[in-house]
């Protein structure tokens, strides 16, 4: 069983809060607010009698005095347009993580030890919602997607702030793109991320710029990189055409193209309400999604 699986089934067992969609956030957030902050003393306590004594309830408490914090980053996150419940989803996978890999020994808060696990399993789930929602954008567009962390790990810029114009210059003439989309990749995928990150890799934590690919890469892994993203724009294909016409439309025009219409301009042609463009939008990318992770793990 890999260490995702185990932590899903932990999670089962646990009792743990859940988000079951967006509009449930609100009784969410006062359910979880019931937990008590713990004190240093308190949590040394408990990692030690889950560490020492494998004991569960010490690890829940350690994770439900957390959640608020899973919660505050997995919002900050809502930007990439995914939907929120599956963000605190996410995030709380990450925090288990954390709590199972954490000891006394850090000599940090699990808190602060927490935050690099909880935006490391936000970062993994955005980027495989990206490469599955975004694959019909243009070559340019996922060149740039992929590669504008290793160039900026090049340049020897590990921090998440905006970029110099001369260093955009640089990245927009190495992939040849705008300056603009630069400047607008950057603020899209690194306004969370670190490349110091930790990541969870075959039971070792590494730093995601370990992890970058060189980019002398040989022929085979190219090849295999260009037959992968073949398969998944034939998987996204096949799931669009299980949507309806409408969704279709409003799929097409407001995920896969690189002038999104309005909801407003959907509605009117449509006419029905923004807000019912938005759910729908909503609800085709949920179907979207499921068919697309189902048909990629048939192909596994």
């Amino acid at each position: 069983m890999s260490p995702r699986q185990d932590l899903v089934v932990y999670e089962n067992k646990s009792n743990l809060p859940a988000l079951v969609d967006d509009d449930g956030l609100h009784a969410y957030l006062q359910q979880i607010r019931q937990f008590p902050v713990l004190s240093l003393e308190e949590e040394t306590a408990l990692v030690r009698e889950f560490k020492e004594k494998g004991d569960l309830q010490a690890a829940q408490k350690l994770i439900t005095s957390h959640l608020r914090l899973a919660v505050k980053i997995a919002l900050t996150y809502r930007r990439y347009g995914l939907p929120t419940a599956d963000l605190i989803s996410e995030a709380n996978i990450g925090l288990m993580q954390a709590v199972k890999k954490f000891d006394n020994t850090k000599n940090v808060r699990l808190s602060t030890y927490a935050m690099l696990w909880i935006k490391a399993a936000l970062n993994d789930f955005v980027l495989r919602s990206w490469s599955l929602v975004k694959i019909g954008t243009v070559a340019a567009q996922k060149k740039l997607f992929y590669n504008l962390g290793r160039i900026k790990a090049k340049l020897g810029i590990y921090d998440n702030k905006e970029l110099e114009p001369t260093v955009v210059k640089k990245i927009a003439n190495e992939l040849v793109v705008d300056e603009k989309e630069v400047v607008e990749m950057n603020r899209r995928i690194s306004g969370d991320a670190s490349l110091n990150v930790s990541v969870n890799r075959d039971d070792e934590t590494v730093e995601a710029i370990d992890l970058l690919a060189d980019k002398t890469q040989n022929i085979e892994y190219n090849f295999a990189r260009r037959e992968e993203a073949e398969l998944k724009r034939k998987i996204l294909l096949q799931a669009l055409s299980k949507l309806n016409d409408r969704e279709q439309y409003i799929v097409k025009n407001r995920m896969l193209t690189d002038s999104p219409q309005t909801l407003d301009e959907i509605g009117e042609k449509f006419q029905i309400s923004r807000e019912r463009v938005r759910q729908i939008e909503k609800r085709a990318f949920e179907k979207l999604s499921q068919e697309v992770k189902q048909s990629l793990a048939a192909a596994e």
